[in-house]
């Protein structure tokens, strides 16, 4: 037998949807859940922003002694700092799937923010979402991945990765050049039997594919806070 309450209940009405009207005027419920609800997910917001940051601690800890063991003597191979930029690429990897799982909780943050407090503080202005409140009530049903991973991968290289690697390929350059400078630089660049001409073609390939994939513009689906400045889909970034 189903309530009949159920049937009358419409999330979209004004209402409804514009809750944060009766938490101005009063401490209900609802409105107590919520904001219980909304300190579950700033936990679990700064717990994977530390995840995110952790790994972006270990990528740069790694970076710095592979830098440092690979100009300590011009006996030391060059290629230590090809195997540098393949670690720090799996630790982006690593990031950019954790980023995603960070957005979930993100935006439901954002989602509050935006249509509860804020209505709160200035019912005047409205809510940002009419259909705020059956959107968070599906995600908390059935929570989903909202960022593809190639947003996710584009993330993360504008924020720390692309700055990361480019560092390692300027230390590379550096030393199949300047660092050995009796021998032609192209040769410098081998590896065993692959002649350097095939590692500076796979490094570069590899260059333009982080190029494209930083500079790409895609509609962005991350819901995070604004970044000053820019308009459209790229108004909001994660810090």
């Amino acid at each position: 037998m189903t309530d009949p309450s159920n049937d009358e209940f419409e999330p979209t009405a004004p209402d409804q949807r514009e809750i944060g009207r009766e938490m101005a005027d009063d401490s209900t419920e609802l409105g107590s859940v919520l904001g219980d609800a909304y300190r579950g997910e700033i936990d679990r917001v700064g717990t994977w922003r530390q995840r995110l940051d952790q790994t972006t601690t270990w990528a740069v800890t790694l970076m710095a002694a592979i830098l440092t063991w690979a100009f300590s003597s011009a006996d030391n191979p060059h290629y230590i700092l090809l195997v540098g930029m393949v670690v720090v690429t799996v630790f982006l990897g690593i990031e950019a799937r954790r980023y995603r799982n960070y957005d979930v909780f993100r935006s439901r943050v954002r989602l509050l923010q935006e249509n509860l407090f804020a209505n709160a503080l200035d019912p005047s202005q409205g809510v940002e979402n009419h259909d705020w409140r059956a959107e968070l009530s599906r995600d908390y049903r059935r929570p989903t991945l909202k960022v593809s991973l190639y947003e996710a991968l584009a993330n993360r290289l504008r924020s720390v990765y692309l700055a990361l690697l480019c560092v390692l390929l300027a230390a590379w350059v550096f030393r199949i050049t300047a660092f050995a400078p009796r021998q032609d630089w192209l040769t410098t660049a081998g590896i065993s039997r692959l002649p350097g001409i095939a590692v500076v073609a796979v490094v570069g390939v590899f260059y333009v594919v982080l190029l494209g994939i930083t500079l790409w513009p895609h509609e962005r689906h991350a819901k995070g806070e604004f970044r000053e400045g820019d308009t459209g889909d790229w108004k909001e970034t994660d810090r």
